[in-house]
């Protein structure tokens, strides 16, 4: 089965990651034109957020 892990990156997106491996980077600040992919809207944004880890256990 495969390792799931979502980290919060600080002030950027949602990194979501199969086996150690970023598949996709999910917009947290709500200002990305391709959501709900991050495109880097939110450093012009000045978004602002704590770090955070969640792991899916089987």
């Amino acid at each position: 089965m495969s390792h799931v892990e979502i980290q919060s990156n600080e002030n950027g997106p949602n990194l979501v990651l199969v086996d150690g491996k970023v598949v996709t980077a999910l917009c947290r600040c709500g200002q990305s034109q391709h959501k709900p992919n991050c495109d880097g809207s939110h450093r012009t944004a000045g978004f602002k957020a704590p770090a955070a880890k969640v792991e899916i256990l089987p």
